[in-house]
C-alpha cells in the first residue's frame, strides 16, 4: 500500500495527510469505506491522488475479507470535482501523456473491484468525480448534490469511463444530451435522467450507503463476486452468450464452501457463517 493510502486498522502509524484512506465497518469488518480525503481541493484528482486511488483499490480487490466497498468523501460539500485543473495547467503535453496511465488505473481500479461497490455522493460530483461514482455498482446521492460531465466545456472529453458508463446506465441519447451540453444537474434532475439509484436527504448519502453495504455484506462473498462478474461480463453480449457467462459463474459458486454453508444454515434455521471460498 502506498504512503498515500492508510488503513487505520492495520497501519502501525498514521501517515501524515493521506489523500485516500480506508476505514473498516461492521463487527467482522467486512465493509471497507474508501474515503476521498483531499478536502482542501474538494478532492480534485491530482496525479498523486490518482496513484492513491489506484493503490487503494488494488489493495481492496486483493482482500478476501471485503464483501462490499463504499466510496465516500471527507468533504461535506464535495464528493469530487474531477481532475485537478490547476495541476493540469502546469503540465506539458509530455506530462499529460505520462499521467494518462495513472489516471486510467485510478478509475479502472474502482470499476474493476470484484465485490459490490456503492458510491455515497453529497455535494459536487463533476467530471472525474462523477466517473468515480459511475464506476461503482450503486449510486446513493443526497438531494442537495450537483452532478455532471462538463469536460467538453474545457476542451477535453470524459476520460475516466464517463462516455461509456453513463450511456450504459441511461441510454445513448440521454448521455449524449448531458455530455454535449456539459450540463451540471441538481440531484433531483439527475434522478429523473435515471442514473441515480437512491436519492436521499442531503447529508445522509454516506449513512444510507453504509446501511446498504451492511445489507449486502450479510450475503455470501463468493455469491456476491460471482453475481457481479456475471452481470458485468454479460451486459453487452447477446442472450445466448450471456447465459453461458452466467452458467460459468453459477458453477464457480455452486461448488463452493459458501454454497454448502448456505444450504446447511438454511436447513438448521440459523445465520450462515460464510467461509468465503
Amino acid at each position: 500500500m502506498s504512503n498515500d493510502v492508510i488503513d487505520p486498522h492495520t497501519a502501525a502509524e498514521a501517515a501524515p495527510r493521506p489523500l485516500v484512506r480506508i476505514e473498516r465497518h461492521g463487527a467482522d469488518r467486512h465493509i471497507a469505506e474508501l474515503v476521498l480525503d483531499r478536502p482542501e481541493a474538494m478532492n480534485a484528482v491530482s496525479t498523486a491522488m490518482a496513484q492513491a486511488i489506484a493503490a487503494a483499490t488494488s489493495a481492496l480487490a486483493a482482500d478476501p475479507d471485503v464483501r462490499c466497498v463504499v466510496l465516500s468523501s471527507s468533504h461535506d460539500k464535495a464528493f469530487c470535482v474531477g481532475a485537478d485543473l490547476k495541476e493540469r495547467n502546469t503540465m506539458t503535453d509530455a506530462d499529460l501523456v505520462a499521467q494518462r496511465p495513472l489516471a486510467r488505473a485510478a478509475y479502472g481500479g474502482v470499476l474493476a473491484l470484484p465485490m459490490p461497490a456503492v458510491a455515497a455522493v453529497d455535494g459536487f460530483a463533476f467530471g472525474g468525480g462523477l466517473e468515480l461514482a459511475l464506476s461503482c455498482d450503486l449510486l446513493v446521492v443526497g438531494d442537495g448534490a450537483s452532478l455532471g460531465l462538463p469536460e467538453v466545456s474545457v476542451g477535453v472529453i470524459p476520460g475516466g469511463g464517463g462516455t461509456q458508463l453513463l450511456a450504459r446506465r441511461i441510454g445513448w441519447s440521454k448521455a449524449a444530451h448531458l455530455i454535449f451540453t456539459a450540463a451540471k444537474l441538481p440531484a433531483t434532475e439527475a434522478a429523473a435522467f435515471g442514473f441515480i439509484d437512491e436519492l436521499v436527504p442531503a447529508g445522509s448519502a454516506r449513512a444510507r450507503a453504509l446501511e446498504l453495504a451492511t445489507q449486502i455484506a450479510r450475503n455470501s462473498p463468493v455469491g456476491l463476486r460471482s453475481a457481479k462478474r456475471a452481470m458485468r461480463l454479460g451486459l453487452d453480449v447477446d442472450l445466448a452468450a450471456g447465459l453461458e457467462i452466467e452458467d460459468a459463474c453459477w458453477r464457480a459458486t455452486a461448488f463452493s464452501g459458501d454454497r454448502a454453508e448456505g444450504v446447511r444454515a438454511f436447513a438448521e434455521k440459523r445465520a450462515p457463517r460464510w467461509p468465503g471460498r
